[in-house]
């Protein structure tokens, strides 16, 4: 048996970075750059109008301007302005190289073709240079970004729509257990409704690891082996739930094994999901969790999270870390580390009712996982506490 740090460095340290592939502009958002990307053009590539206006080839001596055209955004109509002269202009369009500012239209009054400023003005007004933003062959994202909607928004708007991102990882959830049967149906005396399989792959569509399938066996040797070099042959990771004990009708393990899978470690010192497995075969990761689901839930969280993020490109991290003030005194007599359901506003933290293994219901109130290491005993209302934040993702 491990501890769970010693648990999340013999994970870390086992862990590669899947291939780069190049995806065009659908699969964008929320990869990551497998590349650093230099921009092919200035932003913006012309001089620009900030504002809805009027383009002056302005002079401190000239107090009224003639209009002698205007230019929309998008307009490829050239314009040579005299001194003394404008074009009516729009907000996003290219400003003629012979202007020199844009005065907005809340201050202008026109007459006819003439226009004067009710304020005074300065040469070089509301007009974004070309290359403002980004000049041509300047890095616009390094390797390992994280292509967010803004950052999404900002390579297209520099006319990118081919990529090298790390893929994303291909994953297999295989349910286990006799007892279990579909939602939807009746059930039979000793049934239970199974959920492991949609709650691991609703918490895997929540950071956008959608590639994954789905299956459920029976405890049967064989059935096992059969889903599991199945999802060898398809997936980067295998998720399994259940079967991972030592009961008579648990095969996970004995699988395992005679496909001789790598043991990295089985069993870690924490309360929930102490049966937890973790190995390796030809660079394919596999983790066996437990079939309780709080269990299985925590050690998603904890385990199987920041694996899948470190292989598609980003840091080995899971949930985000933080520290709340506990509202009550807490006793940890059992010795192993705790993982606890909680509640956490402003900067206090409620540990919430309902910590068995088994148990969802108070985990769906949750939007914290309370750690407790192995070495503490007591926690006195009021005490720093670490906590894991658990937030729905936003890109």
């Amino acid at each position: 048996m491990v501890s769970v740090e010693e648990a999340l460095k013999l994970i870390e340290e086992n862990l590669d970075r899947l291939p780069a592939i190049e995806v065009a502009v659908d699969d964008f958002e929320g990869a990551i750059l497998a590349e650093d990307v230099h921009s092919p053009i200035n932003m913006p590539p012309f001089n620009q109008s900030a504002m809805d206006g009027y383009a002056l080839n302005y002079s401190e001596d000239v107090s009224s301007y003639e209009v002698i055209g205007e230019v929309a955004a998008g307009s490829a109509e050239l314009f040579e302005l005299k001194t003394g002269q404008a074009v009516r202009i729009f907000t996003g369009a290219a400003v003629p190289a012979s202007a020199n500012t844009v005065v907005k239209q809340e201050i202008v009054i026109r007459e006819g073709n003439s226009i004067s400023m009710e304020e005074p003005i300065s040469m070089g007004q509301n007009i974004r240079p070309k290359g403002e933003q980004i000049q041509s062959g300047e890095l616009a994202l390094p390797t390992d970004s994280e292509l967010n909607p803004a950052a999404v928004g900002f390579l297209t708007g520099l006319g990118i729509d081919r990529l090298k991102v790390f893929r994303r990882p291909k994953i297999s959830v295989i349910a286990t257990g006799d007892e279990l049967v579909k939602p939807g149906t009746d059930l039979q005396h000793g049934q239970i409704y199974e959920s492991n399989s949609f709650m691991l792959t609703a918490v895997l569509s929540n950071y956008k690891y959608t590639d994954y399938k789905v299956e459920r066996v029976e405890d049967d040797y064989e059935l096992t082996k059969t889903a599991i070099e199945g999802a060898f042959a398809n997936s980067d990771v295998i998720i399994l739930s259940g079967g991972i004990s030592v009961g008579d009708h648990d095969y996970v393990g004995k699988v395992l094994n005679d496909l001789e899978v790598q043991r990295l470690f089985y069993k870690v010192n924490q309360k929930p999901g102490k049966p937890v497995f973790f190995g390796k075969k030809d660079k394919k990761l596999i983790f066996a969790l437990p079939g309780n689901p709080a269990a299985a839930m925590t050690s998603f969280y904890t385990y199987i999270l920041p694996a899948l993020n470190y292989i598609s490109g980003k840091k080995f991290e899971g949930l985000r870390p933080s520290v709340a003030r506990i509202t009550s005194d807490f006793e940890s007599p059992s010795g192993r580390a705790l993982f606890l359901k909680a509640s956490v506003t402003g900067d206090e933290v409620a540990i919430l009712d309902g910590q068995s293994s088994a148990m969802l219901r108070s985990f769906s109130y949750a939007n914290a996982l309370v750690y407790v290491p192995s070495t503490t005993n007591h926690i006195s209302k009021g005490d720093n506490v670490q906590v894991m934040m658990i937030y729905k993702v936003h890109y």
